[in-house]
């Protein structure tokens, strides 16, 4: 029983003479998050809306408004391309060369019987007209001039860009003044006849029948004589149906 107390006594007075300086602390331990996984925007992608251009009617009026993309133009004679703006609504030519014809042809539709009018206003040193029928075969052509006459032509392109010009009537009226261009035009082609019109009042009808264009599109044309520049503003071109 005393060997047994003896060995406590001592195992107790060994712990107590411990430097408690010499006990190890113990280290904390850092616990690593993992790093968080890479974050994927997920956006959703929505496409451009689409315009679709809205499609001209087979009849309408053309107002110089917006742009010229209906149009496709071309030129002969001359040195010099004329000029074409849109301003206040209107469309205006500056034809710098002296003979020099532009055309500009609306490239929407194809007219078998149609009818087209337009007002112009231009110096005095020219003509200006109306085409209808406008094909790879050629064209019909209706032109008030400076001198106070008008005519009806058969245009036809050649290689080129040089056009070929058949007479198929001229003469003069008193619906026209010599050094005036200020007026509203029109032209008709109706089966094997074209009808011309000054202001609304039918000047003449032609017989076309020995030219047989079928078809084509219609358009306009502003041309220079001797004396430039020549300048031309169209107010509006309406295309129609022609009256029964």
């Amino acid at each position: 029983m005393k060997k047994i107390l003896l060995v406590c006594l001592i195992l107790i007075t060994a712990c107590q003479s411990a430097d408690p300086e010499s006990v190890a602390e113990s280290t904390p331990t850092a616990t690593i998050q993992p790093p968080p996984e890479t974050a994927t925007a997920t956006g959703t992608f929505t496409p451009a809306p689409t315009f679709t251009p809205t499609p001209i009617p087979m009849y309408f009026t053309e107002e110089f408004n917006m742009d010229l993309n209906a149009w496709d133009s071309f030129v002969t004679g001359g040195d010099t391309t004329p000029t074409v703006n849109i301003a206040n609504d209107m469309l205006r030519l500056d034809i710098p060369s002296p003979h020099t014809w532009y055309y500009a042809v609306n490239n929407s539709h194809e007219y078998k019987n149609v009818s087209v009018s337009a007002k112009f206003t231009a110096t005095p040193s020219g003509s200006v007209g109306l085409i209808c029928r406008y094909s790879k075969s050629g064209w019909y052509e209706f032109n008030l001039a400076s001198d106070g006459t008008y005519s009806i032509l058969l245009g036809q392109l050649l290689a080129g860009g040089i056009a070929q010009y058949t007479p198929i009537a001229t003469d003069s009226t008193n619906y026209l003044q010599a050094g005036n261009l200020n007026y509203e035009i029109g032209l008709t082609c109706q089966e094997n006849t074209l009808l011309m019109y000054i202001n609304g009042t039918l000047l003449r009808n032609k017989d076309v029948s020995n030219y047989a264009l079928p078809e084509g599109r219609i358009g306009i044309n502003a041309a220079s004589f001797q004396e430039v520049p020549m300048n031309a503003t169209f107010d509006w071109v309406k295309v129609s149906e022609p009256s029964q």
